[in-house]
């Protein structure tokens, strides 16, 4: 027989995490856990309430499924059951782990994949005053070469200004979770681009992506909230350079593999990020990083603390998972 389980776990984040939306404390997961005869899978996922999503509501999509689970529901049809999300992500990652501990295939070779090799991952210097961020930029460059930078709105000029000055030979991404204007936008794009910025994530609010086509920024611009799975890839194609590929939002692994051939067809750069969470939410997104011309999977590192047998960080350099965590 084969039977699903759902927990939420709560887990403590170092210090507090802003962004331009709002901080939080603790890293709030949804765990799916799938057993067969013995064997077990298990899957991570973050609702995230910007997408209208909860952690009651995730727990009661996946609830509902545990008699189509016993019953020996596959990946196949569980993309037509739950639209793109985080509860279709924990459930897809437990069944790619439990196929691949009851065939003894890692999921790496199931898929038709790379073997996972060793990876950079960017570290993200939380929202704050641009004094702060500095001290942070300065301490983080001495283990992590390349920075994501949270941003928010009218001071983030003097923010990137002296957050360079802090750390002056360190790589630079930016993230504004759509807290800018399209002036905002046209103002800082030059200005970042002299400091030596690589890539501006999510500048505009979803859905306002159409006014990028009056803006000419000469850093490259990477959609993340707009655009989701590949049913949302058209209507940005043209207005990006690249696409922040989250499980959370494609629904699991399996749609992810869909969105790095999509990406590639379009001439679209892949950049494979994550929530945070712990371990067990990094390790499927992981065997993505050989498609992606930037690695933003540190979750683990802005925890207070990890999950047993969780992927092994040396500064930012990403080991592959074992099978203990995952796959």
């Amino acid at each position: 027989m084969t039977i699903l389980t759902v927990n939420r776990e709560s887990w403590p984040i170092r210090g507090n995490f802003r962004i331009s939306r709002g901080s939080k404390s603790a890293a709030e997961v949804v765990v799916a856990q799938i057993a067969h005869e013995g064997v077990m899978g298990r899957g991570e996922c973050v609702p995230y309430t910007r997408f209208g999503e909860t952690i009651n509501g995730v727990i009661e999509q996946l609830d509902g499924l545990k008699s189509r689970v016993a019953q020996g529901l596959g990946r196949d049809q569980l993309q037509s059951l739950l639209p793109a999300g985080a509860a279709r992500n924990a459930i897809d990652c437990a069944m790619w782990d439990l196929e691949a501990k009851l065939t003894g295939v890692p999921v790496w070779r199931r898929a038709g994949l790379p073997s996972p090799m060793p990876a950079t991952t960017a570290f993200t210097i939380s929202l704050d005053t641009p004094a702060q961020m500095a001290r942070n930029a300065a301490s983080a460059s001495t283990n992590h070469p390349l920075l994501k930078v949270k941003l928010g709105g009218d001071s983030d000029m003097e923010r990137l200004k002296a957050i360079r000055q802090a750390a002056p030979d360190v790589r630079l991404i930016v993230d504004a979770n759509e807290a800018w204007t399209v002036e905002h936008l046209s103002e800082f794009g030059p200005y970042f681009a002299e400091l030596g910025v690589e890539l501006i994530e999510q500048p505009l609010p979803a859905g306002e992506d159409h006014k990028l086509t009056d803006v000419d920024c000469p850093v490259p611009l990477c959609a993340d909230e707009s655009c989701h799975d590949t049913a949302s890839l058209q209507s940005i194609t043209g207005l990006y350079r690249f696409v922040n590929l989250k499980l959370d939002k494609t629904g699991g692994l399996t749609e992810a593999l869909f969105m790095v051939q999509a990406c590639q067809k379009a001439n679209l750069g892949i950049m494979i990020g994550c929530m945070i969470a712990t371990s067990l939410a990094m390790a499927p997104a992981t065997l993505l990083n050989s498609f992606a011309s930037y690695v933003d999977l540190d979750g683990p590192l802005l925890l207070e603390r990890d999950r047993n047998s969780g992927l092994a960080y040396t500064n930012s350099n990403i080991s592959p998972a074992t099978a203990d965590l995952w796959g």
